[in-house]
């Protein structure tokens, strides 16, 4: 394993920022670490990358200890800190030299993830004067320039512009195919397009740990947005066979959902022509990982 998470723990006074979580990851893997703010995702973090310590538990990255051995699990890893520390007066090739001397890696290595994470462009100013987009991929650029086996991402694509984020999101891919990735964000379009799982926390504890794909197939309840042409008893609605709840969105705009996996909308057509109702509009409304992720963490 690359990651692995065992009975970790973390307290901060009388506030618990990570309660008794395990876990592991394989190498290959892209794993999207997902939780409200305060649920101890970037606590975890710094325990994996030996920033900070755990109060209980074990923690291993490729092997190594990363309490024992601290040195060999920081050669293995490349980290980005949610705030991405960076010199600002340096120029871009000069910081990144500069943390290549401390890596001992070849400075050809600098050209590679200059091109790597797209900073060619800007790879001639100082760092203070590029964007906030630009500034990231300098802190992912660094992340890389060992190339390690692991990478542990804390909100990597923060300040990205559309454009900005595809590419990053290509490049994280693309290294995700040999090394392990575990990435933190709030943005839940970019768990969808870049990792294989899914480990959402709350309150320091593990609620989801799955597959991305097994995750929202699993969900059985079915939603279905339907607008009819006129107003109607909504009682009624209970006669249809498996629904569990309606809500009215306005007007004769209804969201119905049914505890199945058989397409309703046949039935809901029906349900219509039987009550001397007209279709206005009927679409399936599958629940996607922010709809997931918010009944996972809701108090």
């Amino acid at each position: 394993m690359s990651i692995e998470v065992q009975n970790i723990s973390k307290s901060y006074g009388t506030q618990k920022a990570l309660d008794n979580i395990s876990f592991s990851i394989k190498k290959g893997e892209i794993v999207g670490f997902l939780g409200p703010n305060g649920a101890g995702k970037s606590t975890l973090m710094k325990i994996l990358t030996t920033f900070i310590t755990a109060d209980e538990g074990t923690a291993l990255v490729n092997g190594n200890d990363v309490t024992l051995a601290q040195l060999k699990v920081q050669q293995s890893v490349g980290y980005l800190p949610e705030h991405n520390p960076l010199y600002l007066d340096l120029y871009v090739r000069e910081y990144l030299a500069f943390n290549a001397d401390v890596y001992k890696v070849l400075n050809s290595r600098i050209e590679e993830v200059i091109q790597l994470t797209g900073l060619a462009p800007e790879s001639h100013k100082k760092i203070g004067q590029l964007s906030k987009g630009y500034r990231q991929r300098v802190g992912l650029a660094t992340a890389l320039l060992h190339n390690p086996d692991v990478l542990i991402l804390d909100e990597p694509t923060t300040g990205l512009d559309p454009n900005q984020l595809v590419e990053i999101r290509n490049v994280i891919k693309n290294v995700g195919k040999d090394k392990t990735v575990f990435l933190s964000t709030h943005i839940m379009q970019e768990v969808e397009a870049i990792c294989d799982r899914v480990i959402i926390i709350d309150q320091g504890k593990i609620v989801t740990d799955k597959k991305l794909d097994k995750l929202v197939s699993e969900e059985k309840e079915q939603i279905i947005e339907v607008e009819f042409d006129k107003t109607f008893e909504e009682q009624l609605l209970l006669k249809l066979p498996n629904i569990t709840t309606y809500k009215n969105l306005g007007d004769n705009h209804w969201t119905l959902s049914f505890s199945t996996e058989e397409d309703m909308r046949p039935i809901v057509f029906d349900f219509a022509h039987e009550n001397g109702l007209k279709t206005l509009q009927l679409a399936l409304k599958n629940k996607n990982l922010e709809q997931i992720f918010r009944e996972k963490t809701s108090k």
